[in-house]
């Protein structure tokens, strides 16, 4: 900026004036700031493990004759305790129906005395036979054991090792404490031409 210095107009004389003098203000310095850029930091490279290898062991063969199993020719027979048979029945539709029919408002096994048998044949069956004997003491006094009647029960097919259980139920009441022994299983190669599944109960009173 210029200052400058005025002379009134009524002076006689006229004297020198000194030039105006020019002041310059200083300029305000400009200092350049640098901004540093910022630098990219890289990312740490993550090494991928290389993945285990898994080997695939197939499931062995299922060992035959099943445990417990006994053998006569290609048949093979086991009488099932009760833990077993109700393991059984819980994965067989056809044996929980079975143990679920009910006589006089009461399941059948609980009213009758029942047996169990467990068959399976190397080159499977067209039908099973099923024959046993119920037997128990002559009476509450009498511990002479007789044979009270025959039971005779029919099965459907089955395959090549497959394993059915097969109920056996009597005609006789469950508080008698008879007890269904001599299994014998047979099976059969030839169409049916009886009822399957059946069972028929000859007492041996008759």
């Amino acid at each position: 900026m210029l200052a400058l210095t005025m002379v009134p107009t009524h002076a006689a004389t006229t004297k020198a004036t000194p030039a105006p003098t020019a002041k310059a203000s200083a300029k305000p310095s400009v200092s350049a700031k640098t901004t540093a850029k910022p630098t990219a930091t890289k990312k740490a490279v993550v090494k991928k493990k290389p993945r285990k290898k898994v080997t695939i062991t197939p499931s062995p063969k299922p060992k035959w004759p099943p445990s417990g199993f006994k053998a006569n020719g290609d048949v093979y027979a086991k009488i099932p305790n009760a833990k077993e048979l109700v393991g059984t029945a819980s994965n067989s539709k056809i044996l929980t129906a079975q143990l679920a029919q009910k006589v006089d408002g009461v399941a059948i096994c609980e009213k009758y005395s029942c047996g169990a048998v467990q068959v399976a044949s190397l080159d499977g069956c067209t039908w099973w036979e099923v024959n046993s004997k119920l037997v128990g003491e002559t009476s509450a006094t009498n511990k002479t054991l007789k044979t009270f009647g025959s039971i005779r029960t029919l099965a459907g097919k089955t395959t090549s090792k497959q394993i059915t259980t097969i109920l056996i139920i009597s005609q006789e009441p469950l508080e008698l404490r008879h007890v269904v022994t001599n299994i014998s299983a047979i099976c059969h190669k030839e169409p049916a031409t009886e009822k399957i599944p059946s069972t028929t109960y000859k007492s041996a009173t008759n």
